[in-house]
């Protein structure tokens, strides 16, 4: 384990790295979890400017269904403002089919103080519901708001309540790739006329989180609890940089806690055989990742460094800052078969937390295209892997969707009616874990 402290009061971070490193004769397959810790540091501790936030509010026609859909969105949103530190910078955009900048107006953001935060409540209460959605028009209006803002922290916060039925997929998936490594942002979807793919690929392409706010009277808390999260980031754009020698290959690179989170095909290159993984923004907290690295085969006794895992973060002035912690991943060939056929407990879990979402998500899409007997087997695997794991939440969700007759074997029957939110709710959720104890 290795631990550096960012400077300018940041937080401290550390890399430790789980793993069995025997392999029998002639294997190749690598498998660690490493763990990825901030710790310390205080949010506050500088200039306030340090961070920028867009809140981007749907106020298409469908919010006015029904009206107290509005008045709680205006609500949330007015609650966020409230939360933000002093000195942070802010903008409200109105989403519709076209993107509104709602306060401060005239391309720039404000800074929060008592005052700003007073007008931006009084310019919240002017907004209504009118209009379709275009959910790329918000993106590229925040990266805009964002991109002139001299801060390390840029983040957005948006919600919607439809379908992005104004643009075509192609547009929306060109905003997220202009808009990626500019901004993180976390996206909501209330109510339960959104699509969960939409909602879950913005957060997912911008490294930010995805939920489902099923009753609009809870969206004061959600926004809440997303705005202090954001003023708790303190180090952007932070990266996991993977060194690999001569003749070896990545063949995976996953975040596993909080959520899953597949990052392989986001690599840039760092320099000889290493490469850079996003990660987005931190604050204090603690995340997994799983590496998957093929090796050239070996005679036994022998030993090699299979990988070397460091953090790098974006300088203030767009360079980059090597943060020190790292972690090595080794591979050592034995003919002891009890060392080498041991699967180490952290793989083995995440590997099982992998699995579990994606047979959630095959589940639900073979339950909504007709295929009950395809569903209800992917959808009992997933009972089984949420008990083996302990996933006592997904659990939970699982048995609103399911009959649970026997968990350990994974026997369920499919719910003949089920509640659209508690379907909705399992798919959007279906990517968070549970961490293994260490």
């Amino acid at each position: 384990m290795a631990n550096f402290a960012k400077p300018g009061g940041g937080p401290q971070f550390s890399v430790d790295v789980y793993q069995n490193e025997y392999l029998p004769e002639g294997g190749r397959e690598v498998n660690a979890i490493v763990t990825v810790t901030a710790r310390g540091g205080t949010a506050s501790a500088g200039p306030g400017a340090s961070a920028a936030v867009v809140l981007m509010v749907d106020c298409s026609g469908s919010m006015d269904y029904p009206p107290t859909k509005m008045r709680n969105a205006r609500d949330a949103t007015a609650a966020a403002v409230d939360t933000l530190r002093d000195g942070v910078l802010f903008g409200i955009v109105d989403g519709t089919h076209v993107a509104r900048e709602v306060y401060p107006g005239g391309g720039r953001l404000a800074v929060a103080d008592p005052t700003t935060r007073a007008q931006a409540k009084q310019a919240l209460r002017r907004l209504g519901a009118g209009g379709g959605t275009a959910i790329g028009t918000w993106l590229r209006l925040a990266d805009r708001l964002l991109a002139g803002a001299d801060v390390s922290i840029r983040h957005g916060i948006l919600l919607t309540d439809g379908r992005n039925e104004h643009e075509s997929a192609a547009e929306l998936k060109d905003t997220l790739e202009a808009c990626a490594g500019r901004f993180t942002c976390d996206a909501r979807g209330v109510g339960t006329d959104w699509e969960v793919k939409e909602v879950t690929g913005i957060a997912s392409a911008l490294l930010g989180t995805a939920d489902i706010v099923a009753d609009p009277a809870r969206l004061t808390e959600d926004f809440t609890r997303i705005m202090e999260s954001t003023m708790g980031k303190q180090v952007a754009d932070v990266a996991l940089r993977v060194w690999t020698p001569v003749g070896t290959r990545i063949r995976f690179v996953k975040q596993v806690a909080p959520t899953v989170e597949d990052l392989t095909d986001r690599r840039t290159e760092a320099g000889p055989r290493a490469g850079d993984y996003p990660t987005g923004s931190w604050g204090g907290e603690s995340r997994d990742y799983h590496l998957c690295v093929e090796v050239p085969a070996a005679g036994l006794g022998q030993e090699m460094l299979a990988a070397r895992v460091s953090l790098v973060a974006a300088g203030p002035d767009g360079s980059v800052q090597n943060l020190g912690a790292q972690g090595l991943v080794r591979a050592v060939w034995t003919d002891d078969m009890a060392a080498s056929t041991s699967l180490n407990a952290q793989v083995a879990h995440y590997t099982g937390q992998a699995e579990l979402a994606q047979a959630i998500r095959e589940g639900l899409d073979l339950r909504k295209a007709g295929d009950m007997d395809g569903a209800t087997a992917k959808l009992g695997r997933a009972v089984q892997l949420a008990g083996v794991s302990g996933n006592a939440d997904t659990a939970k969700l699982l048995a609103k969707v399911v009959d649970v007759v026997d968990a350990p074997t994974g026997t369920v029957r499919l719910k003949a009616k089920v509640a659209e939110a508690d379907e909705m709710t399992l798919e959007t959720r279906s990517t968070k874990t549970v961490r293994v104890k260490k």
